[in-house]
């Protein structure tokens, strides 16, 4: 499915579900089921296009029991493989024949200290292989209570060592000051912000930040978003199913 932007004209909408550390292979296996008992229209799927990040350990179950969509990794060693205690590397990537990854999310950037540099690194060599990347990026409410200019030199300088043509890529702006706090950025703000991220990329801008069955509708329909990034809103299967229907409403 072609899913860049030529000219600003939408070619289809990306809804991306991060489960995070959340569901196990089992319920995976019942949060699929649901979903593909509820209706999604084959033209629907052929318009649009939904990607699922289930955590490490739910995978495999996932590639096995999706009936339909992308499932990418929530993180990966820019390795083959190795001596890398705890990380997962393309090797273990390729045996369940997962090609998408997400990169520069603030948790990790935040939690686990990840720098510009390293996630640099780590979208360089992904972008070698091939993979669709779905990068993060996003400022904490320090710099947003700064102005638009602070939070503009913000996400510019997220893009340091970043190559956007290298691969195929979606850009997620997520604030960290919505991430899961159930107050997502304003309409202005969103449109503002992504105004200026399609400055500087021409690949889909998704929104995420408090995504949910009652935002979706309005945050869609704002200018320059061509998705949305979901976190706990995507964890129960039939909200997750009512955000992707709010484009039809």
């Amino acid at each position: 499915m072609q899913s860049y932007i030529l000219g600003f004209q939408r070619l289809c909408m990306q809804f991306m579900a991060n489960f995070k550390c959340n569901h196990t292979a089992h319920s995976v296996q019942e949060y699929f089921t649901t979903l593909g008992a509820l209706g999604f229209s084959q033209e629907f799927l052929r318009e649009n296009e939904l990607v699922f990040f289930p955590q490490a350990l739910s995978l495999q179950a996932s590639k096995d029991f999706a009936p339909f969509g992308e499932i990418g990794v929530q993180n990966a060693y820019p390795a083959y493989s190795g001596a890398f205690t705890g990380e997962i590397g393309v090797q273990a990537l390729e045996s369940m024949g997962v090609r998408t990854i997400l990169i520069g999310h603030s948790e990790r950037r935040v939690l686990l200290n990840e720098s510009q540099e390293f996630i640099a690194e780590k979208f360089a060599f992904f972008a070698r292989l091939g993979f669709f990347i779905v990068y993060c990026v996003g400022e904490p409410l320090s710099v947003r209570k700064q102005g638009e200019k602070a939070v503009q030199e913000y996400l510019q300088a997220q893009f340091a060592g970043i190559d956007v043509e290298s691969t195929r890529v979606s850009v997620a702006y997520e604030p960290i000051w919505a991430i899961g706090t159930g107050r997502s950025a304003s309409v202005q703000e969103i449109a503002q912000t992504h105004a200026f991220l399609r400055t500087l990329v021409q690949n889909p801008l998704l929104y995420g930040g408090s995504v949910n069955a009652s935002n979706a509708k309005e945050i869609l329909s704002i200018p320059n978003v061509n998705g949305v990034l979901v976190g706990s809103a995507s964890l129960d299967a039939k909200s997750f199913y009512a955000i992707t229907q709010s484009v039809l409403a």
